[in-house]
């Protein structure tokens, strides 16, 4: 959070981060320390990172990341179910998920697309997510093997271009997980602008990952090596 802080100082002309993920127990750290109501306050929840737990524990845990100043929620897709032949609880485990969110809680399913193995799964879990009201898809926890691939980013964005044509809703598109040089950044990017377009580039539908990423980009742009974050 002091690294927040600091940016808008050391660095004025850089935008702030969209928000800044904690565990639920520190929304309220974020909450009272950010440096602009801008940096919106994310929390992991529902027993993150691997989904497994009592769906009243999840919900509860919720509820309390929200009550303590969560503006967004970061939920992991429940893999025991949707790999097990139970898609339809996967589904309403996140439908239960946005009704304690409500309408102006964001809510980020992450499909944790290492685990899926093929494109037609991850395509499967990103219209499953999107039409139990996801806000946003996101790539992976950061916690297994395979996290972010430029594979999976354009299963999920054409899978997000036709649930637009479906729906009407635009969902964002979240790459996390392993992606650490300014290269990168630029590949999801440019994966993001071919298949979704330049409305989609705004930090309300597009987000990356930049826990290792800052100081790349933040170099990149410098032309010198900048160690930052």
């Amino acid at each position: 959070m002091e690294k927040v802080k600091r940016l808008g100082t050391e660095f004025p002309n850089y935008p702030l981060p969209a928000s800044v993920c904690v565990f639920s127990n520190f929304a309220s750290v974020v909450r009272d320390n950010r440096p602009s109501p801008d940096v919106h306050v994310t929390t992991v929840s529902a027993c993150f990172p691997t989904s497994q737990s009592f769906l009243e524990v999840k919900l509860r845990e919720v509820e309390l990341s929200i009550g303590n100043g969560a503006e967004e929620i970061d939920i992991v897709l429940a893999l025991n179910s949707f790999l097990g032949g139970e898609k339809d609880k996967a589904a309403e485990e996140i439908k239960a998920v946005r009704k304690v969110c409500g309408n102006g809680v964001i809510l980020k399913v992450i499909l944790e697309t290492g685990l899926l193995k093929t494109p037609e799964l991850i395509y499967e879990a990103s219209m499953l997510a999107m039409r139990s009201g996801a806000d946003f898809i996101k790539t992976s926890t950061g916690k297994v093997d395979v996290n972010a691939t430029p594979q999976a980013a354009r299963v999920m964005c054409t899978a997000i271009r036709d649930y637009y044509a479906e729906s009407g809703r635009k969902v964002g598109f979240k790459a996390a997980g392993g992606i650490s040089t300014a290269e990168d950044a630029l590949q999801y990017y440019e994966i993001v602008r071919e298949i979704l377009g330049e409305q989609w580039l705004g930090k309300n539908l597009f987000r990356l990952g930049v826990s290792r990423l800052g100081n790349s980009l933040m170099s990149a742009i410098e032309g010198k090596e900048i160690k930052f974050f």
